[in-house]
Formats: structure tokens, sequence, C-alpha cells
């Protein structure tokens, strides 16, 4: 897992722990991070079940609910089939995209 944070955001880059262990860990870690937004960018995995992605529902609830955003990224799924509370996205790019939009709603007081 490698870190990496830039102003109020965090990316969580996955290497070689599977999703499961992954989110352990993140939650492990959760402190350090807690107060910016979270993009976990799972684009190095050859393959990314449904099963996988919904593995972060708690983790990203619990820290949407803080009012941050969390937001995953990989192209190896359907993005049709996941489920609303989650949000996932193609690329990097629009990760960030994602995030500004929240913050912007969250200054609004959406």
């Amino acid at each position: 897992m490698i870190l990496n944070t830039e102003g109020n955001t965090t990316i969580i880059t996955q290497e070689k722990a599977t999703p499961i262990e992954l989110v352990k860990k993140i939650e492990a870690l959760y402190p350090k991070f807690k107060n910016d937004n979270i993009i976990v960018n799972l684009s190095s995995l050859d393959t990314l079940t449904l099963e996988s992605v919904v593995e972060f529902l708690q983790v990203s609830n619990s820290h949407r609910k803080a009012k941050h955003s969390f937001v995953l990224v990989t192209d190896k799924i359907k993005l049709d089939n996941t489920p609303d509370e989650i949000i996932v996205v193609p690329t990097l790019k629009e990760a960030y995209d994602i995030i500004e939009m929240e913050d912007m709603e969250r200054d609004l007081g959406f």
C-alpha cells in the first residue's frame, strides 16, 4: 500500500494486497488520513469483482458521513453494477473531479 497526500486528498495505491487486506490496512491506518478526501487506486489489479468493491462500503460510508469524499479508481469492473452508495470511477482524473464537485456541494451546504 502506497500513501501519497496532496493537499487535503490522500491517494492510497494498492500494490499486492487483496482488496480485503487493503480494507483492513486502511482501517488500521485510518486516523492518519481521516480528515482528508480519500482516493483508493485499484488500477494495478488484473481483475476485480463486485464483492471486492463492496468490501470498501463500510469504510466509504463512515468516511462520507464525516463529510469527506471516498472514491475508488478502477476500470476492471462494470460501473453500472456497483452499489450507488460507493463511488467508483475509471480514472484518477475523474476521481479528482468527483472530489471537487463534492467539495463544492459541501461548501454550499448540501
